[in-house]
């Protein structure tokens, strides 16, 4: 498994820092890893970082679109910051933009859900 998740908490956001590659390989492992951070902890909001993700395939989309309902269910918003090139194309083809916000940082993440650094 070439996937690292790299979590931190912030006022109620859960920052969440994937680098590699998001696959078949990786998915149940980083849906498991973020679903226990947001169930343990006081979770309001989640940004996804993906600046060092270099490649994500189907499995990686339906981690996000799972993490994106669940957050949803608790009243809370998703959004994604630093996508990389191959990883953003991925994702604008996918349609996740309709449903979340992209950022080209986490600071304007934050930013945009009212909690400041």
């Amino acid at each position: 498994m070439n996937s690292h998740v790299e979590m931190e908490h912030h006022r109620g956001v859960l920052i969440v820092r994937l680098s590699g590659e998001l696959d078949h390989h990786a998915a149940e492992y980083v849906r498991m890893d973020m679903d226990e951070a947001i169930m343990r902890g006081q979770v309001e909001h989640l940004i996804l970082s993906l600046k060092e993700l270099q490649f994500m395939d189907s499995s990686g989309l339906g981690v996000i679109l799972g993490r994106y309902k669940l957050i949803r269910s608790k009243g809370g918003k998703m959004v994604v910051c630093d996508a990389a090139p191959p990883v953003q194309r991925l994702l604008e083809m996918s349609g996740l933009f309709k449903i979340m916000p992209l950022y080209d940082d986490e600071s304007a993440a934050l930013s945009d859900l009212e909690v400041a650094l």
